[in-house]
This record gives C-alpha cells, structure tokens and sequence, in this order.
C-alpha cells in the first residue's frame, strides 16, 4: 500500500541523488523531506512492540509538523491496527477502574494520532467506513473522574470532535446511528470544564445538521434527555460561571428553536436564570453569545402555546414525572 503514498511521502525521495534536477534543494524543502523521512520511520515503528511506545510519543507530539501523516497512517500496513491494539489492551483496566497515569497517556497518544487521521479529508471516510470510533466509546461510559479517566474521555472526545469539526451529513448519521448521544450527555453531566465544552460542541454540531435536530426532536424521551442534561449545566454555571461553556449551550438551545414542536416544549422547560441577569457579567465580552441569548429568548417567548406541542407528542406524561 505504500507505492499509493503521494510523492511527499516516499522513501525514494530525489534529493539524494547529485544528477537530478532537486540535487541542490532549498533548506526549507531539505528539512520538510528529513522531517518526513522521520515520519515514516516512525510509523514503520510502530509495528514493533519494543519501539512503539516511543514512536507513538513522537508521533503524537510532532504531528502538527509532519505533513500529510493521517494518509501515512492509513496507508502503512499495521499501523491503524498498533494503534486499536493499544486502544484495546486498556479496556480490562475500565472496570474496576485502575487505569495509571503513565498507561492513560500512553492510549492518549494513540488517540492523539486517531484524531489526525479523523480530521483528514483523504482519510476521513475511511475511518468512518471501517468503524474506528466505535473502539472509543467504552472511554466515554467511564465515570471514574480521576485525572487517567478525564485525559482519556478528553482525548476520545477530540477525536470525535475532529470527524464533527466539518459539516459533513454522512459524519453526523454515522455518529446518530451510534450511541455518542447518551453518551456525550453522560460527559456533559460529570466531566471536568473542557469534557463538559468539548461534548457539547459535539452535541451542539448534531443540532447543526438538520438530520441530527430531526433526530433528536423526533421523541419526547430524546428532545428531553438533552434539555434536562442542558438545564442541569446552566444551573450548575451559576456557581462556576464558565463563557466558553456557556457558548455551546445557548448555541445548542437556540438551534432547538428551529423546530417548532422543540420550540415550544422550551417555554416550559428553559432554565429562568437564562432569561434574567445571571450572566450578564460572564457575557460581558462575549457579544456573540449575547446575541443568541437574546435571540433564544425572543424565540421561545414568541412562540405559541406550548400545550399543544406536548399533547401531540405525549409530553405532559414525562413533565408530569
């Protein structure tokens, strides 16, 4: 697979050879072929359980510099697998939860090198074809908040951050057909600050794609779920203010005012500490944020009768609970 490689990342690179038109390359493209050079060794490495660790570290840290590695990755035989088997091997310490800190990072590196691969357009469909987020999921249904857990969840959520980063309507179907809502909820209830942002901006770019609002408003059970897990952040960001958290949140309700039946549900629902002066101060440079908020309360409050919306789907059951 690895004659298909583009011509940045081939071994055989011309530079080295005195007659050729390159013989005499700039210092810059030099260095990019040396860096890349390093690259693939350390991929090659990867397949070799007593290099791999270090290989994984130095991958993982120089990623941002090594051009076009997420195709290196995909293309190189073994190395997607190395890096599920190192995903895999820390499953049998999830529960009970003994997972130590030098393992976590070491499956957080590995993560590190699935998101790259997840954020890449030539390789982006291909990770979804072949599932590869699915090995992630047991991290996210962790609930052990010590600083192991919470790096893994963080890094797992990346990844998935990445595949949601770009509009993509197939990404988001994947990802409904999947159980990343629950347990992106799950993170939003008991995951430090930056879990807690980074699974709602996953949850906030489902709503985004009009698959994911349909999906998530076509039941009561789902357009609630989210609501409760929303309204319990809100109350929670009154005694820990945090605007960057808030950002997604108010984001998140205010695409919910795109469906008229959600739409509705939120005048009964919707915490009154959004409606007030509660974060006035956290917003103060935030006009953004403000903007929506405002514009999530002339939503709600502009719509009509909310009865009708929960008679038609069965609401007044669950409100009633």
């Amino acid at each position: 697979m690895m004659e298909n490689l583009p011509q940045s990342l081939s071994l055989n690179l011309p530079f080295a050879n005195p007659n050729a038109s390159s013989a005499n390359p700039s210092a810059a493209l030099l260095k990019k072929h040396r860096k890349m050079a390093s690259a693939e060794q350390l991929v090659i490495d990867l397949n070799n359980p007593d290099l791999r660790e270090n290989a994984l570290h130095e991958l993982s840290k120089k990623r941002e510099i090594f051009q076009d590695l997420a195709p290196l990755l995909w293309n190189t035989p073994g190395a997607i697998a190395a890096l599920l088997q190192e995903i895999v091997s820390i499953y049998t310490f999830l529960s009970p939860p003994t997972l130590t800190p030098a393992a976590s990072n070491r499956v957080c590196n590995a993560l590190a090198l699935l998101q790259c691969v997840a954020s890449h357009p030539d390789t982006r469909t291909l990770f979804l074809n072949a599932h590869i987020p699915l090995y992630l999921y047991p991290f996210l249904n962790t609930t052990s908040k010590t600083r192991p857990f919470e790096y893994l969840r963080l890094t797992s959520l990346g990844v998935i951050g990445a595949l949601v980063k770009v509009d993509d309507t197939e990404v988001i179907s994947f990802l409904l057909s999947t159980e990343i809502i629950p347990l992106c909820l799950r993170t939003m209830e008991m995951g430090s600050e930056l879990s807690k942002t980074v699974a709602t901006f996953i949850v906030q770019k489902i709503l985004l794609d009009d698959v994911g609002l349909h999906y998530i408003c076509a039941t009561a059970e789902r357009f609630f779920a989210v609501a409760r897990v929303l309204g319990s952040m809100v109350n929670s960001l009154a005694e820990q203010p945090s605007s960057r958290l808030l950002k997604h949140i108010v984001r998140c309700y205010l695409r919910l005012t795109d469906n008229s039946r959600a739409c509705e549900a939120l005048k009964t629902c919707l915490p009154e500490i959004l409606r007030d002066t509660t974060f006035n101060s956290c917003l103060r440079e935030d006009p953004t944020t403000k903007r929506w908020l405002q514009q999530l309360i002339n939503n709600v409050t502009l719509g009509s009768r909310a009865t009708a919306f929960l008679a038609g789907v069965g609401f007044e059951h669950i409100l009633g609970n």
